[in-house]
């Protein structure tokens, strides 16, 4: 059994039935069926056109559904439309299965299970094992997802920008029970760039391979993690990091700069550097500019102000750093680092523990936690 093949199929499947006016949670239903009756009945008796038995068999669910159930009769104007035999059309519905899964009306969490559920092809177990819920708890979000979308026209305009968030949000989750959600997200941001002609999903594309080709050097062999200064550069993955650059300069050679481009300039200047002395944070701090003109985010300037403190020193990267509230994620931690550049080490000390005390995470307290101790010991000699 290709499970690949039915994986693929899936999006185009629950689109056509969408499309003939199903109601999402239904069609989704049905199509799940059908793909069960595949896994049972394919390897003894595989069909000539697989796309065109999946529609059928979940039409032919979801008439029997709509049957059986007294409060859809209003469905049963479409007892008759069952699609004649032949071949499915080539039509593929999943670029709007993706902006109808990217609901603006849908929570991030909700959007972002809800593309997993219906565009990636996961369990629902899947899905609450990578987000270390319980599966009935991720099977009632997903419910209230799909009941959200369901009186949404299958044809309305997409939005590409809330479709690139959705998908983001997944790469970065990456890996956790045994679903890679990085690796999806990958999977996924590629399928919409064959959808979709549009500078900016190519830029998320070349973006999350160049941060997926650092993944392995990201953290030791304990867990704690690695800051980018201190990775095994050799380690890193060149076969993404060509294919995103070539991406990249693809999308930006239209001229319709937009965030996801420009951040993905950052990661290239980033893998293109031999070592970490060699980067060249002068360009760094433009694309910041660039980035920070078109997003006017507070986080943007907070990394921005890394890179000045790179290119022009610690105290010039100190001082657009004090432009920022000082209630920032992560503005603690930038204070240290940079202070501990200055040759400050009694206040970078002092900021890494305050800082370890703010971390989101286990992973960057106890980083923050070991800088601080690493300052403290050299002060004491």
């Amino acid at each position: 059994m290709d499970e690949a093949l039915l994986r693929s199929l899936t999006p185009s499947v629950l689109g056509i039935l969408v499309r003939r006016g199903v109601d999402f949670a239904a069609a989704e239903d049905a199509v799940q069926d059908a793909l069960i009756e595949a896994v049972r009945v394919w390897p003894d008796a595989p069909p000539r056109d697989p796309k065109g038995w999946l529609v059928t068999v979940a039409w032919r669910r979801f008439l029997d559904a709509t049957r059986a159930d007294a409060a859809r009769r209003r469905r049963e104007g479409l007892l008759d439309e069952e699609p004649p035999p032949g071949p499915a059309p080539t039509v593929d519905d999943t670029l709007q299965l993706y902006f109808l899964c990217a609901h603006p009306s849908l929570t991030p969490s909700s959007a972002v299970a809800l593309t997993l559920r219906a565009v990636g092809g996961l369990t629902t177990r899947q899905i609450a094992q990578a987000y270390l819920v319980p599966e009935a708890t991720m099977a009632q979000r997903i419910s209230r997802a799909k009941r959200t979308v369901s009186g949404v026209p299958f044809d309305r305009p997409g939005d590409v920008a809330t479709v690139l968030r959705v998908l983001y949000l997944v790469f970065n989750e990456g890996y956790s029970g045994d679903v890679d959600l990085a690796a999806e997200a990958i999977r996924l941001t590629r399928q919409l760039a064959a959808a979709i002609d549009h500078p900016e999903v190519a830029g998320l594309l070349a973006l999350i391979l160049l941060h997926h080709a650092r993944r392995a050097t990201r953290t030791a062999p304990d867990g704690s993690l690695v800051p980018l200064a201190e990775q095994d550069r050799s380690r890193w993955d060149t076969a993404s990091i060509a294919e995103g650059v070539e991406i990249l300069q693809t999308a930006l050679a239209r001229d319709r700069l937009g965030e996801y481009q420009a951040q993905a300039a950052i990661a290239a200047l980033h893998a293109d550097a031999p070592t970490a002395e060699e980067t060249d944070w002068v360009q760094i701090v433009e694309w910041y500019d660039e980035l920070a003109r078109l997003t006017d985010s507070p986080v943007v300037r907070l990394n921005r102000a890394v890179a000045v403190g790179e290119a022009d020193g610690p105290r010039a990267g100190l001082a657009a750093l004090a432009e920022l509230q000082d209630t920032l994620p992560r503005h603690t931690a930038v204070a240290a680092y940079l202070h501990e550049r200055d040759g400050d080490l009694t206040t970078a000390a002092r900021l890494y523990a305050e800082a370890a005390h703010k971390a989101p995470n286990l992973a960057e307290r106890d980083y923050l936690t070991r800088q601080a101790a690493r300052l403290n010991a050299r002060r004491g000699r």
